[in-house]
């Protein structure tokens, strides 16, 4: 029987996301807006009034497309020990991420404060919500980046069926730290 587990996550905007979507939005609107007024403006000097208008279209297109590739989600699909994660942005696009083994995770636990700091070889993915308390961490060792630290926001089935591929090592520390947070 297949160990399969799927998990999407809604990446949270942040306080700096959501000034930079404001701006921008902004700024396009006012660009078109100019442009349109300027060729209106223009209207009998040949050309002219429609080329700003062209522009005023590539622009709130532009505007359009920037935004809206603003919104991120990422898709955690788990199957038979491997995981795989794809980023999906603004519901249309697809791209990719990562592909690990869980069976090659040296560490994995909850991401807070006791967690060693990265190295300064290490390559950090971060697929997550922006929602610390839900963060989790895994470090292992990838074909493409070299020793990995992966931040991401599984949900208990996910864990669950992580778990059961873990090395035994790793999934006995896990184990006693999560006695030692019941106990607690």
């Amino acid at each position: 029987m297949d160990n399969f587990a799927e998990h999407l996550v809604k990446k949270e905007l942040t306080g700096s996301d959501k000034a930079k979507r404001v701006i921008i939005l902004v700024g396009g609107i006012v660009i078109a807006v100019m442009l349109v007024g300027f060729s209106v403006l223009m209207l009998g000097q040949g050309l002219l009034p429609f080329v700003g208008l062209a522009l005023a279209a590539v622009t709130g297109y532009g505007t359009y497309f920037i935004v809206s590739n603003m919104y991120v989600e990422y898709e955690y699909t788990f199957t038979n020990g491997d995981l795989d994660i794809d980023k999906i942005i603004a519901k249309k696009k697809r791209r990719e991420m990562l592909s690990v083994s869980v069976g090659k995770f040296r560490e994995f636990g909850r991401y807070d404060d006791s967690v060693p700091e990265e190295t300064d070889d290490m390559t950090v993915v971060f697929a997550t919500s922006n929602i610390a308390s839900e963060e989790w961490y895994a470090d292992f060792d990838h074909e493409a980046y070299g020793s990995t630290r992966l931040i991401f926001c599984p949900n208990e089935n996910m864990i669950e069926n992580m778990k059961k591929n873990l090395p035994r090592a790793l999934r006995a520390k896990l184990e006693e730290n999560e006695d030692k947070e019941l106990s607690e």
